[in-house]
């Protein structure tokens, strides 16, 4: 005989039993939802990818998460593990463009693989949840992905939550203003990056010990960190570096739109300080991060006009953002923001099963619920009524349904609920009808 082995998972993987994916399933399924409102269509990819699909496109850090996957017997084509569901989009597009229709708008939901340090709310499997729009250059676009996400969060019961807006030219313009040298600008970018980490003397002083001039990092730091309400922190920067070709004006025209779409003003800001390290960003991005309990950001995105192009010989103007699903049910599960019918189990009735000489009976009444479209467990046991009380009771099932030969000879059955123990005798051809009305109640 084998020798046993201890049951375990690989550090950061996860099971997930039938109450924690039943409270999954309803995120997802409220966000799909959403996307099905936007008109945004579903697409599948592959977990594994070609290396040469990968790396170049994330920046230096984040390759470094990247999970290798090789067959043993094969090393023709090195394979990776996705790290997100960008690059595949960008590869599906480029392989398949004769097959889609412009401005193509796809969501894609499936479980991404990073070699991260398993950590609260960081999980080196986790599930990705993004909508993209390919094929439109304006900020419509952007405006639509801000409106849609507002919406996700709105509909998951977020009460207080601001999506942060920036501009990937809008850093770059700051910088150049306030005297970074041009060789100096990725430093600028991965040092800004950490702003919610280090805060800003911390990011400061990392500045300055890369060599960039002290003053110019004060400079740069206060435009940074410039804010008013509503479109004053734009008007803010203006008033520095003047408008130009530099994202204010896309920005402005993001603000219009989502004015046009009735976006609460309370649920969007802009935030200089946001950088969204990943490298392919071309211009607005977005980041939503809940402040308590804080567990990081729990969506993501932006405009990345160019990554496309790497994938044929002319790029696409793409849109789109990213939700967290594993840190939006966190969070969930810590403020219970989940609705009183979202329990432990799907099931809305238990059929018993008196005894065996009874068995078919119960087994009719449950395929009679059923076909009414009530989720039903028939007990498989004919053990002690009592014990099959108990079954429900634990697993959270409403409802138990009970026909002895009494109720069989009658044409009638006993349906208990379980939170009160109140019981209703109704006949067996309206069963259906009497459990959805209390379920109702």
């Amino acid at each position: 005989m084998s020798k046993r082995i201890n049951p375990r998972n690989p550090k950061g993987f996860r099971d997930f039993l039938p109450d924690a994916m039943i409270r999954r399933n309803y995120v997802m399924n409220t966000i799909t939802e959403v996307f099905h409102l936007f008109g945004f269509e579903p697409i599948g990819t592959p977990i594994l990818e070609l290396q040469d699909t990968l790396f170049g496109k994330y920046g230096e850090e984040a390759e470094q998460l990247i999970f290798g996957a090789q067959h043993q017997r094969s090393n023709k084509e090195p394979l990776a593990m996705r790290y997100d569901l960008t690059i595949p989009l960008a590869r599906v597009v480029g392989q398949h463009y004769n097959d889609i229709t412009l401005p193509f708008k796809r969501y894609h939901i499936a479980p991404v693989f990073r070699g991260e340090r398993p950590a609260r709310g960081r999980y080196r499997e986790f599930y990705q949840c993004d909508a993209d729009i390919v094929g439109v250059a304006g900020m419509e676009a952007d405006a639509e992905i801000v409106t849609m996400m507002q919406r996700v969060l709105s509909k998951l019961g977020f009460p207080q939550f601001a999506i942060k807006i920036n501009h990937r030219k809008l850093l770059t313009a700051i910088g150049e203003f306030s005297g970074v040298p041009d060789e100096q600008l990725p430093d600028l970018y991965r040092s800004v990056d950490k702003f919610d980490k280090i805060g800003a003397d911390g990011v400061k002083n990392e500045l300055v010990e890369r060599g960039i001039d002290g003053e110019v990092v004060t400079r740069m730091m206060d435009l940074l960190q410039a804010h008013e309400p509503g479109t004053g922190s734009l008007d803010l920067i203006a008033d520095a570096i003047g408008e130009g070709d530099n994202g204010l004006g896309e920005l402005r025209d993001l603000v219009d739109y989502l004015s046009d779409a009735n976006v609460p003003q309370e649920n969007y800001d802009f935030d200089f300080t946001m950088v969204r390290g990943l490298g392919y960003y071309t211009g607005p991005i977005f980041e939503t991060i809940i402040s308590e309990p804080n567990l990081g950001s729990i969506t993501g995105g932006g405009r990345y006009d160019d990554l496309i192009g790497l994938f044929r010989k002319q790029s696409l103007p793409t849109t789109g953002t990213s939700f967290g699903i594993e840190r939006i049910i966190d969070l969930m599960d810590e403020l219970d923001l989940y609705p009183a019918s979202i329990g432990g189990t799907l099931v809305n009735v238990l059929v018993t099963v008196f005894s065996e000489d009874t068995r078919r009976e119960s087994m009719k009444i449950a395929n009679q619920l059923r076909n009414a479209g009530v989720n039903t467990e028939l007990h498989f046991e004919a053990r002690k009524i009592g014990k099959q009380f108990n079954h429900a009771d634990k697993k959270g099932i409403p409802l138990v349904a009970v026909a002895g030969p009494d109720e069989i000879e009658k044409g009638i059955v006993t349906l208990r609920r379980l939170r009160d123990g109140e019981e209703f005798t109704v006949p067996m051809d309206e069963a259906a009808a009497k459990v959805a009305e209390l379920l109702n109640q």
